[in-house]
């Protein structure tokens, strides 16, 4: 009660017309308040509900702009155990990428198993998504990449050179990486293919350390390679930033040690099919010479099937090495914990299972 009605109980008289007035107005003003408070909030709600479905419209639209049907989108999804997501952030990345890790292993079987590998997206997303099998870095990025495309994100295949004995670089299209824009967070380096490696996405800009599960990794500018030559055809520049024309080459570094060199220049699916071919045919390829799968663990250690040989990691880094002994113990090892139904054990191109 305000002073004037306190003052008018006091004295028993009736309310004067000017507080009449005066309360009539007020409460007229209340219910324009409330009006407009109840407009604001309708407009809130239809507001967030065209975000939405913005968002569903986006993810739709990018899903049939994409070499892969919804069903198959979504049996990916299932694959990693992940919901569909409409809207592609960093923390989507982020997720995807984790649990690609841990439940699609890094594998060479169909090398040893004489089964025919295929750059093309949809091929690569169904032996991922229908067969529950893995792959190694042309398969696994290639069909990761497809996966972000249809969920809307920007996604570049990039080309790669590891870095092998005394810092020799590998072939041509010896690696295949992802360059992955996000609508809220900028361009970023995913790599589910590279065997142990980052546990999430590498900021792709960023020349500093970036602390992660896997390691502590930079992302610096490439020297020289052994003939002199410091590459650089570069990519080019976004609209609204993020390319650098005549950009340098990359490299990638865990732990202090260089791990591959990135070219920057956009690439297709299509480019690495030499690559695949020699690391699936040559004798010089490490791929050709014994069967691996190996993924990450639920803990954040990993583990790894090298021939008959088991190796199991944990977070801290401790391993424990075991023999397996026979070719039933081969198989449900496979089965069991890396979810791959095999009819025989894969045996090395050379002949014996390393």
């Amino acid at each position: 009660m305000d002073s004037a009605q306190t003052d008018s109980a006091q004295s028993g008289s009736a309310p004067s017309d000017p507080a009449l007035s005066d309360s009539a107005q007020s409460g007229s003003a209340q219910s324009g308040s409330a009006q407009s408070g109840s407009a604001q909030a309708a407009s809130a709600k239809a507001a967030s509900g065209q975000a939405a479905t913005a968002r569903a419209d986006s993810a739709q639209a990018a899903t049939a702009a994409s070499a892969l049907d919804a069903p198959l989108v979504e049996a990916y999804l299932r694959r990693l155990g992940v919901e569909y997501s409409a809207w592609p952030t960093a923390d989507v990345l982020r997720e995807l990428h984790l649990r690609h890790l841990r439940t699609v292993p890094f594998e060479n079987l169909s090398v040893h198993l004489g089964e025919e590998i295929v750059l093309e997206e949809r091929r690569l997303v169904e032996k991922v998504a229908m067969t529950g099998r893995g792959g190694f870095c042309y398969e696994l990025n290639g069909a990761f990449g497809a996966l972000l495309r249809a969920l809307g994100f920007d996604v570049t295949p990039l080309a790669g050179r590891v870095y092998g004995d005394e810092g020799r670089l590998g072939i041509p299209y010896d690696h295949l990486a992802l360059l992955v824009r996000t609508v809220d967070a900028g361009e970023w380096l995913a790599d589910v293919g590279f065997g142990a490696h980052s546990h999430f996405p590498l900021r792709f800009e960023h020349r500093g350390k970036q602390e992660d599960p896997g390691g502590v990794f930079r992302i610096v500018e490439a020297g020289a390679d052994a003939a002199g030559v410091k590459g650089g055809a570069g990519r080019p520049a976004r609209e609204g930033g993020g390319g650098v024309a005549g950009a340098a080459d990359l490299d990638v570094v865990r732990d202090g040690r260089r791990v591959y060199r990135l070219e920057v220049r956009p690439r297709v699916l299509g480019d690495f099919v030499a690559g695949a071919w020699w690391h699936s045919t040559s004798p010089e390829s490490h791929f050709t010479r014994s069967p691996v799968c190996s993924r990450v663990t639920e803990d954040g250690g990993r583990i790894t099937l090298s021939g008959r040989r088991l190796k199991v990691t944990d977070a801290q880094g401790v391993s424990a090495e075991r023999e397996l002994a026979g070719d039933g113990e081969v198989l449900g090892v496979y089965r069991e914990r890396f979810g791959i139904a095999l009819e025989r054990v894969p045996v090395a191109r050379g002949g014996d299972m390393a």
